[in-house]
């Protein structure tokens, strides 16, 4: 412990680097050696100066309770080398940093953070202007809906072709054709429709049973198309969610909610335009599990990033829809602090029940968190060619996603677990589940598999 709470692991300090280059360059900065006139404070600050190749060192500043970094080194990277070494020697227990008031310099812009997160003042004459902003948003917003629709037309026709000319045929024209389709609906402004497009074409020729996988998408395509064609007769929160589906931005809604907010898992996915970082929460007090979602231009890693295995008192608001999985992260209050163990789980009969329930809200939804208590990993028999979870009792068995199955995570929980039953948090799906967190068995300190 130190005058900020809870001192982070070297591990969670790692998570937050934005790639492997980072990592390790910043574990080679988290000693005392290259830093000066290092500190800490109370409210969350940590600041130090890094020796560097110029003459000058370079001044680096860490807000622990965003986190937020500042470093005056050319890096675009965020958190910088500098940062994460920083907070290395921050979290190790050799030389505990002295505490006091932040040097001018680290004062400046933590007060400049504190400013812009209460937000600007709003006169009258902004306040007429926002009313401008909102008219001219909502035409927009009426022209967009009008282009999806001509783009939802277009799409529910070409899958009649492509069904009434048989799923066989699918294979032979190749990619192109379903780049060629994806391409119209990006022209459409439905990216979420050019998203599941281009996802089905790398199903034909995928191996045994394709036909049949790609019929399931198509499905699935097509019920989205007609839900967004039809609507106007949906209840609000279900067409919430298709406008969502269809990569239609919204901003989060309702009463924010005040909680502390165990981080389970974070990690990217990329594709050659966008970086997305998903961050899995759960409330202590609410109950409730949130994701939020930050992206990165291409090959650039998201600005947010938060310590996994730690807990942040924070203002979450949800964005609309169904499930009202996602949510956007507001005002954070203090520290991150040291959570009493793993959220409550079940069986993994109840998590199958429960994503069940959940598909009713969202029949799009890809991914949903569940903790599962007594879990075993298992791997693949005769019968089966996946790993598997097994419930203790042996009740049910819950399959390993395949593309989770090729990652080092599988084998670290199986390290973690020894055969074991042990409790996990993932991504329930309709490919199987996907293993993000473990806690061995008669610990409460969380091990990252994402």
């Amino acid at each position: 412990m130190t005058q900020q709470g809870v001192r982070w692991t070297s591990e969670q300090v790692l998570a937050l680097a934005p790639d492997d280059a980072s990592r390790k360059a910043g574990s080679r900065l988290g000693t005392a050696g290259p830093w000066s006139r290092s500190g800490c404070d109370a409210a969350g600050a940590v600041w130090g100066l890094c020796k560097g190749s110029g003459s000058k060192p370079y001044q680096t500043v860490i807000d622990t309770s965003g986190p937020g970094y500042k470093c005056s080194c050319p890096s675009r990277k965020f958190p910088c080398k500098h940062a994460i070494g920083l907070l290395l020697l921050w979290s190790t227990d050799e030389q505990p940093m002295p505490g006091g008031p932040a040097p001018d310099w680290a004062e400046q812009w933590l007060k400049g953070r504190r400013v812009r997160a209460k937000g600007p003042d709003q006169s009258a004459t902004g306040r007429e202007s926002d009313l401008v902003d909102e008219q001219a948003a909502k035409q927009r917003a009426e022209k967009r809906a009008s282009r999806i629709t001509t783009g939802a037309t277009e799409l529910e026709q070409r899958l009649a072709d492509l069904l009434s000319g048989g799923l066989a045929a699918a294979e032979r024209p190749g990619y192109g054709l379903w780049e060629e389709m994806a391409a119209r609906m990006v022209d459409a402004q439905a990216p979420g429709l050019a998203s599941r497009v281009r996802e089905l074409g790398a199903i034909p020729g995928s191996g045994p049973g394709w036909p049949m996988r790609l019929l399931e998408e198509c499905a699935l395509l097509h019920l989205l198309d007609r839900a967004w064609l039809g609507r106007e007769g949906l209840p609000d929160a279900l067409a919430a969610t298709v406008r969502s589906r269809m990569g239609v931005p919204a901003a989060p809604q309702g009463p924010a909610i005040r909680d502390n907010w165990q981080v389970l898992a974070q990690y990217d996915t990329a594709d050659a335009k966008l970086t997305t970082r998903r961050i899995w929460l759960h409330g202590r007090e609410s109950g409730r599990s949130a994701l939020i979602l930050d992206f990165g231009a291409a090959g650039r890693a998201p600005g947010l990033a938060l310590p996994v295995g730690l807990a942040v008192d924070a203002d979450l608001t949800p964005y609309p829809g169904a499930g009202r999985l996602r949510a956007a992260l507001g005002e954070r209050y203090g520290t991150p602090s040291e959570p009493d163990g793993p959220p409550p789980g079940g069986t993994v009969t109840e998590a199958v029940e429960r994503y069940g329930r959940a598909l009713l809200d969202d029949p799009w939804l890809d991914a949903y968190p569940v903790t599962l208590t007594g879990a075993i990993p298992t791997p693949p028999n005769d019968d089966e060619k996946n790993w598997q979870l097994t419930d203790a009792q042996n009740e049910l068995a819950l399959p390993i996603a395949p593309d989770a199955s090729a990652r080092p995570a599988l084998w670290k929980l199986m390290a973690l677990s020894g055969g074991a039953p042990t409790t996990v948090f993932g991504e329930c799906g309709h490919r199987g589940f996907t293993p993000l967190a473990a806690w061995p068995e008669g610990t409460k300190e969380l091990v990252a598999l994402a």
